[in-house]
Order: C-alpha cells, then sequence, then structure tokens
C-alpha cells in the first residue's frame, strides 16, 4: 500500500466529517476531500508527503470548497452562499458529541431516512467503504446499493435535512443505527470484504475507538458497552487468526495464547457489567457468546442457548446459520444440516461454506466439494478464498 492510499484508507472518513461541520453539506464536503486526495497524487511523489498529511488533506480541502463556493455565489447560486457563510465561523456549537466522526455519525442516522439508507450512507462517508463493499455487509447487489445511496442523498438534500449536532434528547432515537455503523466498519476491518488482506487494522482501530467514545457519551445505554465488549473480544482473537504467511486459521485451530488478553479481560468485565444489568439486547448477547468462545473448553450448549435468545431479537437468517454451527458441535452435523438447508443465503459464501464442512463430516464427499466450489466462487477476499480451496484440497486428496 503507498502512503497516499494508507492516508487515504485512515483519514478519509475524518476529513470528510470536518468538512461537512465547516460547510454544513456532505456533497461539498465529500468533492472537496477527494479533489484534495486528487492533488496529494500529483504533489506529493515529487514533493514528498508533508509533516502531517491529515492536516493537509483537510486545509487543502478546505480551501478549494472555499474557492469554488466564492465563484458559485457570485452567480446568487443561495446554496453556495449559505454554505460559504458557515465556513467563515469555524467554532460552531458542537454540543454533547465532541468527536467530528462520531456526531457525523448521529447527523446521517436522522430518523426521517430509512435504518438501511442512515447505515449505508455513513459507511460510505466515515468507514471510507467503497459501494461494492457496503452492499457486500447488506448482502444486496451493487447497483442496488448505489441506487440507495443515491436516494439518501437526495431526500437529505430535497428535505433540506440540516446537519447538526442532535441534542441529548436526540441520541438515544438515534442509537440503534449508530451501533449498527461501528458495527459494519468493525467488520468490514475485521474480515474484509474483498481484496489480499484478511484484516484492514485501520477500520478495526477506528470502530472501536468508535465504541469506546459512545461509551463515554452514553454510559447508560447496556446495549452500547455490549458492542463494545464484543468488538474488543473479537478483536483480541486477531493476532492468531492468520500464520506468519497471512493464511487463515479459524477458530478452533487458533493458537490461544498469541490472543491479546487484556484486551479479553476487558471484554469479559464488559459482558460481566451487561449482565448485571439484566437489559438484554443483540449486542450484549453476541458479546456474551464471543465470551464463551474465549474460555477453554468452549460450553456449546451455552452457545446454543445464547443463540436462541439472540434469535429471538434478531430472527435473521445468518445469525441461524450461525446458530447451526453450535447445534453441530451439540447434536451432530446431520441435525446442523438440516437446519443450514433450510436457509435461503445462496449468495453468503460463508453458507456454502459451512454446509462444505458439515458434508464433509458427514461423508459426502462429492457434495461437499460442490459446495466448496460454490463457497470460492462467492468469496472475494483472498485468503478465504485461498482457505477454501485448500480444504477442498485436502478433503479430495484424503478421498482419491
Amino acid at each position: 500500500m503507498s502512503e497516499i492510499e494508507r492516508v487515504f484508507a485512515e483519514e478519509y472518513g475524518r476529513a470528510v466529517a470536518v468538512l461537512v461541520r465547516v460547510f454544513g453539506d456532505i456533497d461539498i464536503a465529500e468533492e472537496a476531500v477527494q479533489d484534495a486526495f486528487t492533488e496529494a497524487v500529483k504533489r506529493w511523489p515529487d514533493a514528498g508527503v508533508p509533516p502531517s498529511p491529515a492536516g493537509w488533506i483537510i486545509t487543502t480541502a478546505r480551501n478549494r470548497a472555499i474557492d469554488r463556493l466564492r465563484r458559485e455565489s457570485h452567480r446568487e447560486d443561495k446554496h453556495a452562499q449559505a454554505a460559504l457563510l458557515q465556513a467563515q465561523d469555524d467554532t460552531l456549537d458542537e454540543g454533547p458529541v465532541q468527536d467530528d466522526r462520531l456526531r457525523l455519525i448521529f447527523t446521517c442516522c436522522h430518523p426521517s431516512l430509512a435504518t438501511a439508507a442512515q447505515v449505508a450512507l455513513t459507511l460510505r462517508l466515515l468507514g471510507g467503504l467503497t459501494t461494492a463493499e457496503i452492499a457486500h455487509a447488506f448482502l444486496v447487489p451493487e447497483p442496488t446499493m448505489a441506487q440507495r445511496l443515491v436516494r439518501a442523498k437526495g431526500k437529505i438534500r430535497d428535505a433540506r435535512i440540516p446537519y447538526r449536532v442532535p441534542s441529548e434528547a436526540d441520541l438515544p432515537e438515534r442509537l440503534s443505527a449508530v451501533l449498527a455503523v461501528v458495527y459494519l466498519i468493525f467488520n468490514e476491518g475485521y474480515t474484509a470484504s474483498s481484496g489480499e488482506r484478511l484484516v484492514r487494522e485501520d477500520l478495526c482501530a477506528e470502530a472501536i475507538r468508535l465504541g469506546r467514545l459512545l461509551a463515554e457519551l452514553m454510559p447508560g445505554e447496556p446495549e452500547v458497552l455490549g458492542l463494545l465488549g464484543l468488538m474488543l473480544l473479537i478483536e483480541a482473537r486477531r493476532a492468531a487468526r492468520t500464520t506468519p504467511q497471512g493464511d487463515l486459521v479459524l477458530l478452533a485451530d487458533q493458537d490461544r495464547s498469541l490472543w491479546d488478553k487484556a484486551l479479553l479481560a476487558e471484554g469479559r468485565q464488559l459482558v460481566r457489567e451487561c449482565l448485571r444489568r439484566n437489559e438484554p439486547g443483540p449486542y450484549q448477547i453476541q458479546a456474551a457468546i464471543n465470551a464463551v468462545h474465549s474460555e477453554d473448553p468452549t460450553d456449546w450448549r451455552q452457545i446454543v442457548q445464547l443463540y436462541d435468545h439472540l434469535l429471538a431479537f434478531t430472527p435473521t437468517p445468518v445469525v441461524a446459520l450461525n446458530r447451526a454451527v453450535a447445534v453441530a458441535e451439540v447434536d451432530g452435523p446431520a441435525a446442523a444440516l438440516s437446519l443450514v438447508d433450510g436457509l435461503k443465503l445462496d449468495k453468503f459464501h460463508l453458507f456454502h461454506a459451512i454446509r462444505a464442512d458439515l458434508l464433509r463430516r458427514l461423508g459426502r464427499v462429492t457434495e461437499a466439494e460442490a459446495a466448496y466450489d460454490r463457497a470460492i466462487e462467492r468469496a472475494d477476499n483472498a485468503p478465504e478464498r485461498d482457505h477454501l480451496r485448500r480444504a477442498k484440497e485436502t478433503l479430495s486428496r484424503s478421498t482419491g
């Protein structure tokens, strides 16, 4: 990854968030930041990377946007005049949320937008995710997601939804979408939907940073603590998830001595705090599941029971698929396969990967190989795809 690519991955969301605060307009902010990165591509290879790359991007973007708005304001463009007027006052009241990126998440998660649109738009702006990556997170075709993003921006523009910090009273109403955004940013970082790397550490770190800020902002919300605990428990395993060569290592095969003990302890403590509050929600239950996974030996019956609770909150095919994995450890692969075969997740590569493993355990080799092929076709992440290929090759050799 080049230095410009690294700065883009790490700082795009922050730069957009700062410029939205400065200009009060998302399109102006996005265009300005993209212009600044285009200028960086031209200048940095010869002039060198500046001492503060993020500061250079933000300053360049702000200046470019102001120049453009001044030209447009002379043509009696009322929108440009308003944005220019706001840009001249950088000391805006920040309200209860002091972090630019977190404030923009709350702002984009406006209740007049559908939750899916709130989440998708914020992932695009703050996570720096491409339309294809967001479509993968929602399990929808890329053109569908592109239309959803266009409609969300259009509604914000046409309804003149203000880009302002929500009041304390507005925060809880927007919390569900905000948590979904943070978790999807983390998921894209922990297992990138495409590319040559399994993990995007920058997205994981940003999601955990935002989770900690949310916990400080809203310490009385158990789902906030649950999400933070969930991310910490998963992140604790990162060092053991790949070999030194970058190959994927499944949870059952990981060297637990490589797990981050401090993150494990913090995550487990948050789970205990959630249990004491006794106000269960989906993120808390997922955190509890991962806390059980962190124990050796794993209590699979308890995990099945926790998934039963999770299904009551979020009765989705993906949750049912994960529950089936636990059922396989308790009641065997045949019982799990009967559950998996009833799910409609044909486009999801892990659905086929799990089917393949269950069929392998049942000795149904030809069907398992076909399921591996379907999983490989649908996996866009190189380490995951390579792992599936190796699993299929191992199966074929053992029966050849």
